[in-house]
């Protein structure tokens, strides 16, 4: 067994899918997990947390074991997030950062409205402008 264990293949397919139907969008390994990016600017953070590993995510998420994304938001929805309760997480590491645990009861339609958010916040206005956004 891998010292880290993968992120479930279904998983990983879903949110790859809708994070490289985004413009300019590229994919590479990170760290830990699978990291998404606009340019240089990261938009989207997948990883599997195994036994409170990365220590990080295991606290902010407050789980042993599991599948979790990382996203960018802002405004009201940054602020209704922060707070918001499980599946729901906020790091401390990053005053934009939100996080998501996925699981079976994953709504994966507002996963991604969110990948889609987190992309406009992090790509230049030209990208962001091609982007069709959730009302």
């Amino acid at each position: 067994m891998a010292e880290y264990p993968d992120v479930p293949e279904e998983i990983l397919a879903r949110v790859r899918t809708r994070c490289l139907a985004l413009p300019e969008a590229a994919e590479e390994q990170a760290w830990r997990g699978t990291r998404w990016r606009v340019g240089q600017r990261p938009f989207a953070h997948l990883l599997e947390i195994d036994r409170g590993k990365p220590a990080s995510y295991a606290e902010a998420s407050g789980l042993d074991a599991g599948s979790v994304l990382t996203f960018r938001a802002g405004g009201p929805e940054l602020v209704a997030l922060s707070v918001a309760p499980l599946p729901f997480f906020k790091p401390r590491w990053s005053a934009t950062a939100i996080g998501l645990v996925l699981d079976a009861g994953t709504d994966w339609d507002e996963v991604g409205e969110l990948l889609v958010e987190s992309f406009c916040a992090s790509a230049p206005k030209r990208l962001a402008d091609r982007v069709v956004r959730p009302a």
